[in-house]
């Protein structure tokens, strides 16, 4: 059966098979997370490619993520940690963001690792990584389009399930707050790479062309920052 492989933006891995007798597109979700297309024998590749771009949520939704339970003394993003305190007074997990800590207070007789405690510490750790986003990336943003002559109209964070970032038709970038989980040369990367999207709009050479011209370690950053989820964990 033939395929081909392709790196799709916000998805990951994404092999596309032809197969004869098949008269819809079909998808999967293989054991590894990467996705498989299956299309008819006489569609182009690029049909299958735009099939799993369109059904992006439905990916998310359905790969498995295998983060490990967030501990005691755990850094979040770039200036938080977290505090993790068992009590005997609490009935159910309770939390706060103060300074720099986030404060999780929980049943001892729960542990930290029980469901409803972790999902505590996610939503607490989540809002401080809102934080730290929403004070540096506009910041460290402006000052990389500076440097490199663009410019963008508003810049927003929000909490995104597959992808990085993005750039819509009138340069307004909207930033995951799971930025703030990557080391700094891959944030620039992301912020690079949306600022190069104000320019040209859709992948393809042009798009790489351009971004090599700006950064010339983008293809290895591109391949780096594949061996990260936006999750916690």
């Amino acid at each position: 059966m033939a395929f081909k492989q392709f790196e799709v933006e916000g998805i990951g891995p994404v092999f596309v098979y032809k197969r004869a007798g098949v008269r819809s597109l079909r998808m999967t979700i293989r054991s590894d997370n990467t996705v498989r297309v299956t299309i008819p024998a006489w569609s182009p590749y690029t049909a299958g490619v735009k099939f799993a771009q369109s059904k992006v949520d439905w990916i998310a939704k359905h790969k498995g993520h295998d983060a490990a339970p967030l501990a005691h003394e755990q850094s979040i993003g770039k200036a938080h940690r977290l505090k993790l305190i068992p009590s005997v007074k609490v009935e159910k997990p309770a939390s706060r963001v103060r300074g720099t800590e986030i404060v999780v207070r929980y049943p001892a007789k729960l542990g930290p690792e029980h469901a409803s405690v972790q999902k505590m510490i996610q939503a607490a750790s989540i809002r401080a990584l809102r934080a730290e986003a929403e004070q540096l990336l506009p910041q460290r943003l402006k000052a990389l389009a500076a440097q490199h002559k663009f410019t963008y109209g508003t810049v927003t964070v929000k909490n995104l399930k597959t992808r990085w970032g993005s750039c819509d038709q009138d340069k307004n970038i909207t930033l995951n707050l799971y930025l703030m989980q990557l080391p700094w040369h891959l944030i620039d990367y992301v912020l690079l790479h949306e600022l190069t999207h104000t320019r040209v709009m859709r992948h393809g050479p042009p798009f790489w062309a351009a971004m090599e011209q700006i950064e010339s370690r983008a293809q290895a950053w591109r391949r780096e920052i594949r061996a990260y989820k936006t999750v916690l964990g």
